[in-house]
């Protein structure tokens, strides 16, 4: 069971002392790091980080940056060694469900590379509607990126529609 609850300082610390991502996701390293992720969303407004435990050991983080009023970007980072075993639809989900339900979001939106299949597959069977692209440098390094996003009426109609069918 992955339960997600606020993010806190230990997390940060945990976190940070990750093992380093696989090959495949080398260039996704840095936003587990000192100067990565946590550090650039800790202290902005209207932001809000979760850390998601399994079994009470951590395993991801999520965060969910306000960009205009109603709508936040969605990141998330999984432990190296806890990707590809199904977790990221499940904290996802999770997210999204704090997003739209207690947060009070209409729209969640997200980038992601476009080498990572694996996500891009994730985010559509989530919901997700690809609305373009764009090109970004990351650790003075060019990265190419899907963007897309979730409407929560759109949200909340696919979870009745999940519902009708258990």
């Amino acid at each position: 069971m992955i339960q997600l609850r606020p993010l806190t300082a230990e997390d940060a610390a945990t976190i940070e002392n990750w093992p380093k991502y696989p090959a495949e996701f080398d260039d996704l390293d840095y936003a587990l790091r000192q100067d990565g992720w946590l550090a650039e969303f800790q202290d902005r407004p209207n932001t809000w980080l979760f850390s998601a435990e399994q079994s009470g050991e951590l395993v991801a983080f999520t965060i969910l940056a306000t960009t205009k009023v109603g709508e936040a970007e969605f990141r998330i980072a999984l432990r190296p060694d806890k990707t590809g075993q199904g977790l990221g639809r499940i904290i996802t989900l999770q997210t999204l469900e704090k997003g739209f339900g207690e947060i009070g979001l209409t729209r969640i939106h997200l980038i992601v590379r476009k080498n990572n299949p694996r996500a891009i597959q994730l985010y559509h069977r989530l919901g997700f509607t690809l609305r373009g692209e764009c090109h970004k440098d990351v650790n003075q390094k060019p990265a190419h990126f899907l963007i897309m996003d979730l409407q929560q009426d759109d949200y909340l109609a696919s979870r009745t529609i999940a519902k009708t069918r258990r």
